[in-house]
């Protein structure tokens, strides 16, 4: 029998499981993300708290965890630009590497597409590492497609990161 996934938006309490899931997602990872390990690590564990409680109730921002048998085992956020007319994102996405073939991913960003769509918009960014073809390869199965507009990652300004866009509509099936 194979592990089954879920997935729920984070819930106010659970700072400690977001910093737990960021930092391993920073250790394993650590070229995939706009931040650095050491940053995270530096940072006051009542942030995370603080983080939780507003990305569990915001209608601009959303955490997002998978679960497998009751245990978390990744992440997304997702957040609309402040601006007028702001663009949505996921971002932050990260499955723990012994779940990855149960395509966890992207039950991950489907939900928080379709959580976006309910917030009113019809599109999802997502700025992905050109060094990492994997993760550009994933982006696309789901219909992420490029823009052309680049930029510096803001943790690793040596290396560029692209920004992809998919088309979203308020009755898609996560």
């Amino acid at each position: 029998m194979s592990p089954s996934l879920t997935v729920s938006r984070i819930a106010a309490h659970q700072g400690s499981v977001l910093r737990e899931l960021r930092t391993a997602s920073l250790r394993e990872a650590p070229y995939a993300f706009g931040e650095t390990l050491e940053d995270t690590l530096l940072v006051d564990p009542s942030s995370f708290d603080d983080t939780a409680a507003l990305h569990a109730t915001s209608p601009r921002l959303a955490t997002f965890l998978l679960y497998t048998e009751g245990h978390s085992c990744g992440l997304v956020h997702a957040y609309i630009e402040e601006a007028p007319n702001g663009r949505a994102f996921v971002n932050a996405l990260w499955v723990a590497p012994a779940v990855r073939h149960l395509r966890g991913g992207e039950l991950l960003v489907n939900v928080a597409s379709q959580w976006l769509a309910q917030q009113g918009v019809s599109e999802v960014h997502a700025w992905i590492s050109e060094e990492n073809r994997t993760a550009v390869r994933f982006y696309e199965r789901l219909g992420f497609g490029p823009t052309g507009d680049r930029r510096a990652m803001p943790s690793h300004e040596q290396e560029a990161e692209s920004l992809f866009v998919r088309h979203i509509h308020p009755d898609e099936d996560a």
